[in-house]
């Protein structure tokens, strides 16, 4: 997979970007480094959980955290939590009972390496190690409050309301209207990236109308990565994407693309991003988060 900058980023934002990507990686490889290992299964954990890829969600983590005057030593382990929910997720997704991806991060899928079996129990081993991670007093700085409480914003959107029920309908093939692919997607990717703004929330102690403010960016933003997910998939390099692309429409799939077509589908990218951007519009310190949206309006992977 080809590296790519991050363009419409200052110079300041993009180094917080980075640098927040480091520390995310950097907590994510300790975790497991002074474990049991069982075979080969913390090997294929960590094939997937350290393979790269944008760190969207624990960037938001951070970035809310920051924002709303927490410590980032607070919310990094709620950051690497959600990470590991979502490396957990695409395990599963590319499984051939599901997507049948052979790609993934410009690398071969866990499967593919590792055999379905032990693909399934690395996902079941990230899903559950999260929660060690929010839980376990001598792996944070949390409050137990703080900690319950990001449990629980993370549990209710990682499950049967969130992530795992819009698999359910992606898988089911139901979603045959605009309005049915939204419900799919703010559940299959939204609910993840809400949970991650507002657990940065949780850690800061943040107020109700902060955690507002956030949630209304995520979501916002949520659905504009997805469509620009769907443009991507019919549209992109899949050198820069790290994985096959038509995949949707050789499944014969209904997205945002096949319903609304390309030109809408960007003016719709354009006008969520703008909304996100306006849920902070009274929130000082905002602009790393405005580029953050920025850019992901107009990545090419």
């Amino acid at each position: 997979m080809k590296k790519m900058g991050i363009p419409n980023m200052t110079e300041k934002n993009r180094e917080q970007f980075q640098s927040d990507g480091r520390l995310i990686e950097t907590k994510l490889s300790q975790y497991f480094a002074t474990r049991p290992r069982w075979g080969m299964l913390h090997e294929a954990m960590e094939y997937s959980l350290l393979a790269g890829g944008k760190r969207i969600r624990p960037a938001l983590t951070l970035a809310f955290c920051r924002l709303f005057g927490g410590s980032v030593d607070t919310a990094l382990p709620m950051a690497c939590a959600v990470e590991m929910i979502h490396t957990y997720s695409l395990i599963h997704d590319d499984l051939p009972c599901m997507d049948d991806d052979d790609y993934r991060r410009g690398k071969l899928t866990c499967h593919k390496v590792y055999g379905e079996a032990m693909a399934v129990l690395a996902g079941d081993g990230l899903l559950t190690a999260a929660f060690e991670v929010l839980l376990d007093p001598a792996l944070t700085e949390m409050t137990r409050e703080q900690a319950g409480e990001a449990a629980f914003v993370l549990a209710k959107a990682a499950g049967h309301n969130g992530m795992v029920g819009g698999q359910t309908l992606d898988i089911m093939e139901l979603e045959t209207t605009e309005q049915g692919i939204l419900e799919l997607h703010q559940k299959k990717t939204g609910a993840l990236l809400r949970a991650a703004a507002e657990m940065g929330c949780i850690a800061a102690n943040a107020g109700e109308a902060a955690r507002r403010a956030a949630i209304s960016y995520a979501e916002h933003l949520g659905l504009a990565f997805q469509i620009q997910d769907d443009l991507l998939d019919a549209e992109g390099d899949p050198q820069l994407m790290g994985k096959q692309t038509g995949s949707d429409q050789a499944a014969g799939k209904q997205t945002f693309l096949s319903i609304l077509g390309s030109e809408a589908c960007r003016s719709r990218v354009q006008k969520e991003t703008e909304l996100a951007k306006q849920s902070l519009a009274v929130w000082e310190g905002r602009e790393y988060l405005c580029a953050l949206a920025d850019w992901l309006e107009n990545r090419a992977y």
